[in-house]
């Protein structure tokens, strides 16, 4: 019966292989620089499908394009192209240099994706954690876009889940209040510092800061756990300025989930998130 067991998962898995191709580390600048690659996931035989751009967390300092957990089979199940993308790191470099490794990766996948089966003006951006506050400015803040000669015409939604800094100004006073009231040590390398330890880039940097109508910025779904003191009023101070600028914004609270499960849930057949996220993209491309 082990045998039969083992058999049956070689199978399952080389079917799963064989209904996806994936091309790895693919360079998007030129000449690339360490982690300036991408990896695509995309149906066999396909032919201008949306695509699906994800960005991972890690505080902006950690993390990879290969934390994309159950993303990829869903999504190319579903008849998209997905990409994952890497993106330097601080402290190595600034914050702004890490938009811009975002806003470079886009125009590769702009330039490029239909050589792999995807529609380059049909386009989702989403990411977790950093790689949350990554997303929501990149397609609310046009101009890390323009200067790669792009527009924010070409992102039809956007996908930020769990982020704490759509709001940078606010996740540092609430942080650093907490620290004084509760007599606790201040973070050695917290958000004040990461980004850039000035209040006028801590705003310019947060992306409730470009929210206004007329921009054509895509609908959003904002995902989060509920009642996460930091990350649900985050999400609800993006939806309000979202909503307020006459931009679709739905929110999504998960429930009975934590900040890495919300994420690593995506993808489940059954996972409630999962099921807002395809209905929120299936609406969006319909736009």
């Amino acid at each position: 019966m082990k045998r039969f067991a083992c058999l049956f998962a070689v199978l399952a898995l080389l079917s799963e292989v064989q209904a996806q191709e994936v091309k790895r580390d693919i360079p998007y600048a030129t000449p690339a620089l360490e982690r300036q690659v991408l990896d695509v996931y995309s149906p066999k035989g396909a032919k201008k499908l949306p695509v699906v751009f994800w960005i991972h967390g890690g505080g902006w300092q950690a993390g990879d394009k290969s934390d994309v957990q159950l993303k990829p089979k869903f999504f190319v199940d579903k008849g998209f192209v997905f990409v994952s993308t890497n993106y330097r790191l601080l402290p190595k470099v600034e914050m702004e240099t890490i938009f811009q490794d975002i806003a470079k990766s886009i125009h590769w996948v702009h330039d490029h994706i239909a050589e792999y089966g995807g529609d380059p003006e049909r386009i989702i951006v989403g990411g977790h954690s950093a790689g949350a506050q990554l997303a929501a400015l990149i397609c609310v803040d046009e101009r890390y876009l323009k200067a790669e000669g792009l527009s924010l015409a070409i992102i039809k939604g956007c996908v930020p889940v769990d982020g704490d800094t759509y709001d940078v100004p606010a996740i540092i006073e609430v942080a650093e209040t907490r620290w004084r009231t509760h007599n606790l040590p201040p973070s050695k390398f917290g958000h004040r510092e990461k980004f850039g330890n000035s209040p006028a880039k801590h705003k310019d940097f947060s992306a409730v800061t470009h929210v206004a109508k007329g921009k054509g910025i895509s609908p959003f779904l904002i995902l989060h756990v509920s009642g996460h003191p930091d990350t649900t009023a985050q999400a609800v101070r993006l939806a309000n300025a979202l909503k307020e600028a006459g931009v679709p914004a739905t929110l999504y609270s998960g429930k009975e989930t934590t900040h890495s499960k919300i994420n690593n849930d995506l993808g489940l057949p059954e996972d409630p998130g999962t099921k807002a996220l395809a209905e929120f993209v299936e609406n969006a491309l319909k736009k």
